[in-house]
């Protein structure tokens, strides 16, 4: 297959949530029978509800601020496929992805001829062999995995990572995880086994009690420094002391209050990996956390053609109420942002936590923009536009299904437009963006 037919063939699968099949059999058998690509490199496992993805970003850009090979599996993507796995810092090449997605292929119909299987893997299960047989390809060192839904059952959990970290829980995908946050943080400390190292960021008490008893059944004694990790010290940046080290004058590449704990999280998995044999020195970690990056997330783009066409929009895939609160804080707080004109321009998937979204970021809003992502869980407008009459009633709204369109009116309102809701409509936009204004614009 070439790269098109490659992703036609693994979007073929079925969408990736609704399509999604919770369980590691299939993966192992496929993982087996590709020569278990993962036993070639030490693997690091992050899960939780948000944070997981900006954390691995961080630990990867430590990695390589340490002159360690490393891969790195995330998900979702935004414009490409191809986001999802990175070495070294690079998105793997099209006709290397390719190339691999065939032999998965060609090993996951093999199984389904055998008998192993009753149908193929699904679009999430194929995607992680692929990103773990390019790691092995590779050579790399340490292979870095987002955990993709939960924990317990999620496909990254057949590699059996001996390091792994928790990041914040909170209430999201209730449909397959459980309805509390006790059910949801069991779901997600389930990827702690025997002999495993754990780093746990702070959690709520229901959550927090969960992984207590799920490291006791282990016999495993977690890193809870994430607690006391971040000390915040007076301008410029921030000083995060642990037991081993303290990192001064550090500032994050990552924008938001939030992004601080995550970097607290990716701190203590680099030393969690010194103590296995990996070199990551002090300035390492501080260079690391500096030059991250994570598209998508409050992610700024800036053009400036000319005088008329200068516009900044900001990029945040808050796709729950944690999210949405973050999101908040930051558009709160931001110097930069203070006393302009916000054009909330708004897309979310059906399933979410909508109200509560809307509640917490529409009365923001100077001016609303509802929208509608190209994805068959999207929300439509109508759906939408009740929120709006609720939580922005004196704000000017607009019901445009094509996020084009709507970004074309947006960017005629003077101050700043935040484009959030959905993963999916930031990738929407950040890709219109790029074809729209190309080296006009610049990403940051």
């Amino acid at each position: 297959m070439n790269f098109a037919e490659a992703t036609q063939y693994l979007l073929s699968l079925g969408h990736e949530t609704l399509a999604m099949k919770l369980g590691l059999r299939s993966t192992e058998l496929l993982l087996e029978s590709l020569g278990n690509p993962q036993a070639f490199y030490v693997s690091v496992q992050i899960a939780g509800t948000n944070g997981k993805g900006s954390t691995a970003v961080m630990l990867d850009s430590i990695c390589r601020a340490a002159g360690i090979r490393a891969g790195l599996y995330t998900s979702p993507h935004l414009v490409s496929i191809t986001e999802r796995i990175k070495i070294g810092g690079l998105e793997i090449e099209h006709d290397h992805f390719a190339r691999i997605a065939t032999s998965v292929r060609d090993a996951a119909e093999n199984l389904v001829k055998s008998g192993g299987f009753e149908a193929p893997p699904t679009f999430f299960e194929q995607v992680t062999a692929i990103a773990l047989l390019a790691f092995k390809e590779a050579e790399v060192e340490l292979g870095i995995l987002e955990t993709g839904l939960g924990g317990r059952l999620d496909s990254t959990t057949a590699v059996r990572a001996k390091t792994v970290a928790i990041t914040p829980i909170a209430l999201d995908h209730q449909e397959y995880l459980g309805e509390t946050l006790a059910e949801i943080a069991a779901e997600k400390a389930a990827i702690i086994r025997p002999q495993s190292t754990v780093v746990i960021a702070p959690q709520p008490e229901e959550a927090r009690r969960v992984i207590i008893d799920f490291c006791h059944a282990n016999g495993v004694v977690p890193d809870w420094s994430t607690e006391n990790i971040s000390e915040i010290a007076a301008s410029p940046g921030y000083t995060f002391r642990t037991q081993q080290e303290t990192y001064e004058h550090v500032r994050p590449g990552l924008r938001g209050a939030h992004q601080l704990q995550n970097a607290a999280t990716a701190i203590a998995l680099a030393e969690c990996l010194k103590t296995q044999g990996f070199t990551i020195h002090r300035d390492a970690i501080i260079e690391g956390l500096q030059s991250a990056r994570h598209p998508g997330r409050l992610e700024m783009f800036e053009c400036s053609t000319e005088p008329a066409e200068r516009f900044t929009v900001l990029l945040d895939g808050a796709h729950n109420p944690a999210g949405a609160l973050a999101l908040r804080a930051y558009l709160e707080s931001a110097p930069d942002l203070k006393g302009l004109p916000l054009t909330l321009v708004f897309g979310a998937m059906v399933d979410k936590p909508i109200d509560k979204m809307a509640a917490i970021l529409f009365p923001l809003a100077t001016r609303l923009i509802l929208t509608q992502p190209r994805n068959l869980r999207a929300a439509t407008v109508e759906n939408l536009k009740p929120l709006a009459q609720n939580y922005a009633p004196g704000v000017s709204t607009e019901l445009i299904p094509e996020s084009a369109s709507a970004m074309e009116r947006a960017l005629s309102s003077p101050g700043i437009v935040c484009v959030t809701g959905s993963l999916y409509l930031v990738g929407e936009v950040r890709q219109w963006l790029e074809e729209r204004f190309g080296s006009d614009g610049r990403f940051s």
